[in-house]
């Protein structure tokens, strides 16, 4: 057996590897201070006693493990695209860089895109002319200009490898019964086929012009009317159309390898949708896992977990996904609100503890405005350029998702964690190489000192008010 996998074991198993002490590196992100993601002292084991109830503590066991991770990453759409070509030569670097190196960035591993136009376009465009259903016509020059461009330096700053997934916002408009790529509708039954092809045509298209494919999506968010590019589907049009006709073509197409993801819209359904779609053995054979956004009707609530929990549960052989999530509602003089990133934080605690084995933010980039976008539906990302003066504003949403994407490296096993402080939110994991790593997160206004205790051994450490810290334990 390798070094690496004796490590590796170890981990899972709580042992001490050859002998050596454990120490616990820090890295941490706070409110009024100059942290950001910087590395803020290490920490010694010793030996502990029974801890008592009076004494805050996280506790964490690697013999208990979990799913695996995929990755963590974000969005590379048209907005972002557009944006990032206005930027200096100096600062596209930059951001390449601070999004994608694993050393010197936070080390993105995935990264989602639209097929057609979505509200984060300048405007709606399609791959076809009408009326065009076998596909003759099928052409991507429109990403040609700044999507792709963008998408290849982002997959040669993250090392030659960027799991990419795939989603579309609508079908052209003749395939739809509203006659509209906007405003919801529904693909028509004779158009099935043509559509299913289409996702063939696209990703054939994208890996001919050097990016690989690692899965994609039905449907961007299924049961939402907007006003800009959308397509409804019932659980039950959702479940025919992946059983009679996209699960099929993928296979005959020789792409049954890629990563097939129902859903694609909010926690609050999602039950619902996974049980019809995955009580359907001819259509659950082709489905990876369960994609899903944080935009509830009753944002924040626990029970909107708990329904993640339910359907990792009732559904353990199929992943759950984060797809997507923002801060909407765009507003420049509030790109310093702290509460940015305490809501990615909150998210992803609670999504990994769920059950969730990637996780997917929107757009990596938006202009000062909080677009482009061709229906004003403005909204935050964890980096913004302000074009008039070619400078990158990074939100402290940027480190809290660096927390997680620089040290919960792909392959990596979330482990069991426990704290009994509800103020000390967390979630920890153990990469391939053996490293545990547990997320502290603090949304209070008080500083909270705990002990980080692992089989016996217990660390001293505090976290400090509205922070988020990453502990690696070596």
């Amino acid at each position: 057996m390798k070094k690496i996998n004796l490590l590796f074991l170890s981990a899972l198993t709580g042992l001490t590897v050859f002998g050596q002490t454990k120490s616990v590196t820090v890295y941490t992100t706070a409110a009024s201070t100059e942290l950001r993601l910087s590395p803020n002292g290490t920490l010694n084991f010793s030996s502990f006693r029974q801890p008592l109830e009076t004494e805050p503590f996280v506790l964490i066991d690697p013999a208990m493990h979990f799913q695996s991770v995929e990755g963590i990453g974000g969005a590379l759409t048209d907005a972002s695209a557009e944006t990032f070509a206005k930027l200096p030569r100096d600062k596209q670097e930059e951001l390449l860089k601070a999004y994608y190196n694993p050393t010197t960035g936070i080390g993105y591993t995935l990264a989602r895109t639209n097929i057609q136009s979505c509200d984060f376009s300048s405007g709606s465009y399609s791959y076809v002319q009408d009326n065009d259903a076998q596909l003759k016509t099928f052409s991507v020059a429109h990403d040609e200009q700044y999507r792709i461009p963008l998408i290849k330096q982002a997959i040669a700053a993250a090392g030659g490898k960027l799991k990419m997934f795939v989603s579309p916002w609508s079908p052209p408009s003749w395939m739809k019964d509203n006659n509209s790529v906007v405003g919801g509708g529904h693909l028509k039954n004779e158009f099935a086929q043509s559509w299913a092809n289409f996702y063939i045509k696209f990703i054939k298209t994208y890996e001919a012009k050097g990016i690989p494919i690692w899965g994609l999506t039905v449907q961007n968010e299924p049961m939402a009317k907007q006003k800009w590019e959308s397509c409804i589907y019932t659980a039950e049009e959702e479940r025919d159309f992946i059983k009679n006709f996209l699960g099929p073509t993928l296979q005959k197409s020789g792409m049954s390898d890629k990563k097939l993801i129902c859903w694609d819209h909010n926690r609050d359904l999602l039950y619902q949708r996974a049980s019809t779609i995955l009580e359907d053995p001819a259509a659950a054979k082709y489905i990876w896992g369960i994609g899903f956004h944080w935009y509830e009707t009753w944002t924040g609530s626990p029970m909107q977990f708990d329904n993640l929990k339910l359907t990792h549960e009732a559904f353990p052989g199929k992943n759950l996904f984060f797809t997507e999530g923002c801060k909407e509602k765009f507003a420049f003089d509030s790109l310093s609100n702290w509460s940015l990133g305490e809501k990615y934080g909150y998210s992803m605690i609670n999504d990994f503890n769920g059950g969730a084995t990637g996780w997917t933010d929107w757009n990596i980039l938006l202009d000062e405005n909080g677009g482009p976008n061709h229906v004003g539906n403005f909204c935050f990302a964890p980096v913004h350029a302000d074009t008039r003066s070619g400078k990158l504003i990074y939100t402290n949403a940027f480190y809290y998702i660096g927390h997680f994407s620089k040290f919960v490296k792909p392959g990596a096993r979330r482990i069991a964690v426990s704290t009994n402080r509800p103020t000390l939110q967390t979630t920890a994991f153990v990469n391939k190489d053996g490293s545990i790593v547990v997320i502290v997160m603090n949304e209070t206004n008080k500083s909270m000192p705990y002990h980080l205790m692992l089989k016996g051994q217990a660390a001293t450490a505090e976290s400090l008010p509205h922070s988020i810290a990453t502990l690696i334990i070596k």
